[in-house]
């Protein structure tokens, strides 16, 4: 009688299949795509002081019955273990692979897999299937909730590349101090709708790391969210908002709001465009959230182009070229069919992308006309002129011309944050950074119109405070954009650019004359209280701005009154961000305000928020006091 095990090996070595080299090539390389693809989604191994010790015991015995078989052998070792597993730890598969009816059979299978299914998890009252599903891309999405659309975010945007020694760089300076009004009573800034920051905040937080604080651009978090402030008339290219409530972090302190709203001219009026993208293909740009991602986002864009805007592409890398003549967007296949055939490769000579764009745009330009040079890349200008100040007064020379220039970022690790302001400021555009589908969506068709077509230039705005009611001042953020009291009425000095629908906010922490919050001591021999003049007003406004393509500036003039109002929920929420903004940047003048409270006041403000903004603004400030703790 022979051996039951004998006759069990003999039979799986005769099941088991001659060695094939090929195939194990390819079974491997399969193996290593699959595993390559899953890896940051696969549940991680349990440590082995985790498992039982009999258990621990045996799978040590299993190991090294296996190191010491030869191949063939522990192949079929390999088989009969697992068939004996499988039927030994396993009653429940014994008993599904019992004969019986095959409906029986099935049933019993989808009960297992239902048993296996994800339970709907409740996320602030709404029930929410995980996985979270990608938000959709349509203008108004339904907003989601807080912590579900922190799912959704994380299954879309791609991660950042973010290795140690990276060389990106950032446009930033220290945080304004607060400033006595008996020594420096007016304040004066350009206009910033550049919204770059806020992209990059949002990528770091969801990558699982806060930003560094220099990346923290607080006008520009602020600056991202839409506001509901009343249309100007009269023909008025903007109307300025005002308002005066209690400051969140100071009870001592008031928040002064200024808000400016662009005119937005009916569609039929838009003059024609011509448009000229300028992309680079250096080897840089490989990565999946840098070329491929702008390929995609430049295709939603030609959707929103009227059949005879014209579209031209440039690139550059080792050397730069002309990849589409001057082509009607009627035409979109052509567009669409340059685009596909663009490839990364090469050293970036920006230099020269930047001489053909112009010339381009030069070649496209007509009467009434809008041209406009689309810069997109991840600001690593290494070849060419590399020096931010000297790019600066490249562009300089050229935007007389009437050629607009835009910038939009892409990806991390080489991202050069600070070229790439010094190009959009200086070529009077604006300066964004596509992280997502959803923000190509926000940039580039439903804000199209502001990032195109502008209405008013080198647009300046000037603070006079009123040394009877205010003691201190503080401008929350536009460090960057911080202009000399001179600089205002000097017509040459260049300033921001308000496109079609744009809006602006500006903050100011101001503090009562008299109140406990004075941070610096008066004058022995100031002037303080004032001569009385203007009792009942906290500070005068001016507004500076040209026509397109104009060279004198005309001036808007409206004080301010000194009567704190009940907050909207604009306000509000506008508070809110500028204090997560101060918080990550790591400001001193919060006192014992925090991101819980940041959290709690941004929750009271949501508002409608048809488009869902102001939900995920919750969430990162959810996720980042996670990351802070």
């Amino acid at each position: 009688m022979t051996d039951p095990l004998d006759d069990l090996k003999s039979a799986m070595q005769r099941a088991t299949p001659a060695p094939d080299a090929a195939r194990r090539a390819r079974t491997l390389a399969e193996a290593q795509k699959n595993f390559a693809a899953r890896q940051e989604t696969a549940s991680p191994l349990r440590p082995n002081h985790d498992r039982p010790e009999r258990w621990a015991a045996f799978w040590k015995g299993i190991t090294q019955m296996f190191t010491t078989l030869t191949r063939p052998a522990a192949l079929t070792a390999t088989t009969a273990l697992v068939a004996a597993v499988v039927f030994v730890s396993l009653p429940a598969t014994r008993e599904m692979l019992r004969p019986g009816p095959v409906d029986d059979l099935r049933s019993r299978t989808e009960d297992t897999a239902a048993d296996r299914a994800p339970e709907p998890q409740p996320v602030d009252d709404v029930m929410v299937d995980a996985p979270a599903p990608a938000p959709p891309m349509a203008a108004k999405r339904a907003a989601p909730a807080a912590d579900a659309y922190v799912g959704a975010l994380a299954e879309e945007a791609p991660m950042p590349v973010i290795e140690p020694g990276s060389t990106e760089a950032y446009a930033n300076a220290d945080p304004n101090p607060v400033k006595p009004v008996a020594e420096q009573p007016v304040s004066t800034f350009s206009v910033d709708v550049d919204t770059a920051s806020y992209a990059l905040v949002r990528q770091s937080i969801m990558a699982g790391a806060l930003p560094p604080p220099e990346a923290v651009r607080v006008e520009e978090m602020i600056n991202y969210f839409p506001y509901a402030y009343p249309a100007p008339e009269g023909g008025a290219p903007f109307r300025p908002t005002v308002s005066l409530m209690e400051t969140p972090w100071n009870a001592d302190t008031r928040l002064l709001r200024i808000g400016l709203q662009g005119a937005l001219p009916p569609l039929a009026d838009r003059p024609p465009l011509n448009l000229v993208f300028l992309i680079d293909t250096s080897g840089s740009m490989s990565d999946q959230n840098k070329l491929p991602l702008l390929i995609q986002s430049f295709r939603l864009m030609l959707g929103q182009l009227r059949p005879t805007d014209e579209v031209a592409i440039v690139t550059y890398a080792g050397s730069s070229g002309r990849v589409l003549d001057p082509t009607p967007a009627g035409e979109r296949s052509t567009i669409l069919a340059a685009l596909e055939r663009l490839a990364a490769g090469g050293a970036t000579a920006g230099q020269e992308g930047l001489q053909l764009a112009y010339a381009t745009a030069d070649e496209m330009a007509g009467e009434d006309e809008v041209s406009r040079v689309i810069l997109a890349t991840d600001g690593d200008f290494n070849v060419g002129l590399s020096d931010p100040e000297a790019l600066e007064t490249y562009i300089a020379d050229k935007r007389d011309s009437g050629t607009y220039l835009s910038v939009l970022g892409f990806g991390r690790g080489n991202l050069d944050d600070a070229t790439m302001q010094a190009l959009a400021q200086t070529g009077n555009g604006q300066a964004a950074y596509i992280d997502t589908l959803s923000e190509a969506q926000k940039v580039l068709v439903d804000q199209l119109t502001g990032v195109l077509f502008p209405i008013a230039d080198d647009v300046k705005v000037q603070v006079e405070f009123n040394p009877a009611e205010v003691a201190e001042y503080r401008l929350i953020g536009y460090e960057t954009r911080a202009l000399r009291r001179e600089d205002f009425n000097n017509d040459k000095v260049d300033a921001g650019e308000i496109g079609a629908g744009h809006q602006v906010t500006a903050l100011y922490e101001v503090t009562p004359l008299g109140s406990p919050a004075t941070l610096n001591d008066p004058l022995r021999y100031g002037g303080e209280a004032g001569d009385g003049a203007a009792g009942g007003e906290l500070a005068f406004l001016r507004l500076r701005a040209k026509a397109p393509g104009a060279s004198e500036s005309s001036l808007t003039e409206l004080p301010i009154p000194a009567t704190v109002t009940d907050a909207d929920t604009d306000a509000r929420f506008a508070a809110a961000i500028a204090g997560f903004g101060q918080l990550l940047r790591g400001s001193d003048y919060l006192g014992d305000w925090t991101l819980d409270d940041a959290i709690a006041l941004a929750n009271s403000a949501t508002g409608e928020d048809a488009f869902g903004y102001r939900r995920e603004a919750v969430s990162l400030m959810r996720l980042a006091q996670s990351l802070k703790n």
